[in-house]
């Protein structure tokens, strides 16, 4: 017996894919697959509470929920064993502290699933499965070649396989951990916290993912969690197939060419975070929090397991560590408070149980999290607020000795409760009125809400608008709104707005930028998943929003160069000698003078067709950055990005435009800032202009750097 980590899980996929089809010489064809279990919830989808695979791309097995949710069915290869109507199939209503036996029965082309001893479905297929003896059993994944593999969750008290097809009377006569009068070929009692097979015929035993075996039970839980029972030398006949004498091998060879792919890549950005394998759609920012001197930012991206956060680090705000992923498995939108423990606790929605919930962290590293109960309120009909709010992507905060959470939605509520696993109330909405020019009914998802100087403010997204905040007070129990703006006007590619409190006292917050490429170009690259600058947060003397950069990015800057005093005519370009390139800081002060549009383009070919344009449009009183000649492909929206903003009377333009990449973001004045996705076809698109449009400008001074990547690849 081993415990191996879920790397496993990949192996297994990568040599199934290397296995010829055969016949086997027969062991196993009538058959009768017992559990004895209790599900972790009755949402989940498409695990197998037990599989055995031949690993030939055939399997048999105990699935929960795949067609429909709470339903037990005999799982198999492409549904060839399966009945694929359920409608009159019972719902599952065991909880997780209550076990049921559940028993598959194959007699020839006969199939029949047994629930405590009781018959639950029956039907007919057109061909029996026969398994040989190399086959393996697996506990919690559906099968091994799955490329997008289901995982159940839950206590297992017991699990056998037998090699022939028991009668209802042998059904109802066996019992969890007891040997009954018909030997199985493989039997998992787990008694002594053991996971070995009683009868040995599966001699090698390996624990991977979340799965563990503790009190006599085996518990799957975290992240992918699976057993695997094998013949004896079936680990090192797996690996010897795929030509290494070692699980790494294949792996290292694959990260390499993957690797140097990344680092090819013309539109992956160097110093915005990005995701750093395969696809975060939606690649919310969440859980943000400054915790023991590092900063920690987790993010959503999406694998076989479906919704996860990914999980990083960082001391400067630049450079990010990445830390296993700890919370896995139905992970939305949420934050990152402190408990009444000090201890850090996630408020965030989970999807699998369709339903808000929280999560403790367990180390200081916050790599492992203990998920809690659900804390949606439980309503019935008749009740003040039965279904009369939506609940998604939740915002806990304690506030005194109470507890209290913002629950997203068309009519977002407020609920509170003294205990974290407590007994949670609806208090009421969340907005106390409306405030002109935006309705009740604009979602509120992504919800982030904190005190900012003398008022406090909601920071939130809704689907269509993209990124806003609303500034106001929080009293009573509810939100008071004052003001409202957007952050994201042409269309929502900023999106999902997370912060944190750091030991500066800063508000530092992140959103997520969408990827404009074609889906086609996405999925060839490999990845797509980029994160936002962070943004520093604070209201000024007349109770507007500052937005700057933190200070720490400066670490980045190199080979910097400086022009003073440059005059640019009306209605002309000014090609910056000297200064060029797709992965750079530029900061500006310009005195406008009466030009009606004055500003920077960035990325420009030097035949003109290829070029992006940055400016502040005094007639809109906006600041812009205009996309439509960004790129000679179809590739990114072409469009211009506006966000109010007017100068005062006799007050210089004070730009700060970063480009990285497919990347540009623009904060003007630190009162407002402007992003967009650019992709530029042509290799020298790399030229930066000045421009003045109406009247002549003078640029008094005009900073340049090259700017460092701080992501590995």
């Amino acid at each position: 017996m081993r415990v191996i980590k879920s790397i496993l899980i990949v192996v297994l996929s990568a040599f199934c894919s290397q296995v010829s089809e055969g016949t086997d010489d027969g062991w196993i064809k009538d058959k009768t697959l017992v559990v004895w279990t209790a599900p972790a919830n009755l949402s989940q989808q498409g695990g197998s509470a037990l599989t055995i695979d031949d690993m030939k791309g055939h399997f048999d097995g105990i699935v929960f929920g795949e067609v429909a949710k709470a339903k037990w069915m005999a799982g198999s290869d492409y549904f060839r064993r399966t009945e694929a109507e359920q409608d009159g199939y019972e719902k599952e209503t065991s909880d997780k502290n209550t076990f049921v036996q559940i028993a598959m029965v194959y007699k020839g082309t006969d199939v029949t699933i047994y629930r405590n001893g009781k018959v639950y479905a029956s039907f007919e297929i057109e061909e029996p499965q026969q398994f040989g003896p190399e086959s393996i059993v697996m506990l919690g994944q559906r099968h091994a070649d799955d490329p997008n593999p289901g995982f159940y969750y839950g206590r297992i008290d017991d699990a056998r396989i037998y090699d022939s097809a028991l009668t209802v009377k042998q059904i109802a006569k066996l019992r969890p951990n007891k040997a009954g009068d018909i030997k199985p070929v493989g039997w998992w009692p787990f008694e002594q916290d053991s996971f070995a097979d009683q009868t040995g015929n599966f001699a090698e035993t390996y624990l991977a993912g979340g799965a563990k075996v503790e009190n006599g039970e085996l518990i799957l839980e975290g992240a992918r969690p699976v057993m695997v029972a094998a013949p004896g030398g079936f680990l090192a006949k797996m690996l010897s197939g795929m030509g290494r004498s070692t699980e790494h091998g294949t792996l290292i060879d694959a990260h390499k060419r993957f690797r140097e792919m990344l680092l090819r890549d013309l539109y992956r950005p160097a110093y915005h975070f990005v995701i750093p394998e395969g696809f975060g759609m939606p690649f919310d920012p969440n859980g943000a929090i400054f915790w023991k001197g590092r900063y920690h930012l987790f993010y959503i991206f999406q694998d076989e397991r479906g919704h996860n956060w990914g999980h990083i680090s960082s001391t400067d705000l630049v450079h990010w560590r990445h830390h296993p992923t700890g919370l896995v498995g139905g992970m939305f939108s949420g934050n990152c408070f402190i408990n009444k423990d000090g201890v850090p606790t996630m408020c965030y929605h989970d999807e699998l149980r369709e339903n808000n919930t929280m999560a403790v962290a367990l180390d200081d590293e916050l790599n492992e999290w203990k998920k809690l109960d659900i804390i949606t309120p439980k309503t019935k009909e008749g009740d003040k607020y039965h279904d009369k709010y939506r609940s998604w992507d939740p915002y806990g905060w304690l506030q005194g000795d109470t507890y209290y959470a913002i629950f997203g939605g068309e009519k977002p509520g407020i609920a509170k409760c003294r205990d974290l696993e407590g007994d949670w109330k609806y208090v009421g909405d969340l907005f106390a009125h409306a405030i002109k020019g935006v309705s009740l009914t604009e979602d509120v998802s992504c919800a982030d809400m904190f005190k900012i100087g003398d008022k406090y403010m909601l920071l939130c997204i809704s689907h269509e608008l993209g990124c806003r905040y609303y500034l106001g007070q929080w009293k009573d129990e509810q939100f008071y709104p004052e003001f409202h703006e957007q952050m994201s006007w042409v269309d929502n590619d900023f999106f999902a707005p997370e912060s944190l409190l750091d030991d500066k006292g800063r508000r530092i917050m992140w959103a997520w930028i969408f990827d404009k490429r074609k889906e086609e170009t996405i999925e060839a690259s490999g990845w797509s998943g980029t994160m936002s600058l962070p943004r520093v947060l604070s209201l000024g003397k007349d109770d507007k929003l500052r937005m700057k950069v933190p200070e720490e990015l400066q670490m980045l800057r190199y080979n910097g160069k400086e022009q003073n005093g440059l005059t640019v005519k009306a209605d002309a370009d000014l090609l910056l000698e000297g200064i060029s390139g797709n992965c750079i800081e530029l900061n500006l002060e310009i005195a406008p003078n009466k030009a009606g549009q004055v500003g920077v383009k960035v990325c420009c070919s030097p035949d003109g067709k290829e070029e992006t344009l940055v400016y502040y449009d005094a007639a809109d009183k906006k600041l812009k950055i205009d996309t439509h000649k960004s790129s000679l492909t179809e590739e990114g929206s072409k469009k211009t990005e506006a966000g109010p903003f007017e100068l005062g009377a006799d007050e210089h333009l004070k730009l700060q435009i970063f480009v990285d990449k497919s990347v540009v973001e623009v904060f003007a004045n630190d009162r407002q800032a402007v992003m967009r996705r650019i992709y530029p076809s042509l290799a020298d698109s790399v030229g930066v202009k000045l421009f003045s449009k109406g009247a002549p400008a003078t640029v008094q001074k005009l900073q340049a750097w090259d700017m460092a990547a701080a992501n590995p690849f």
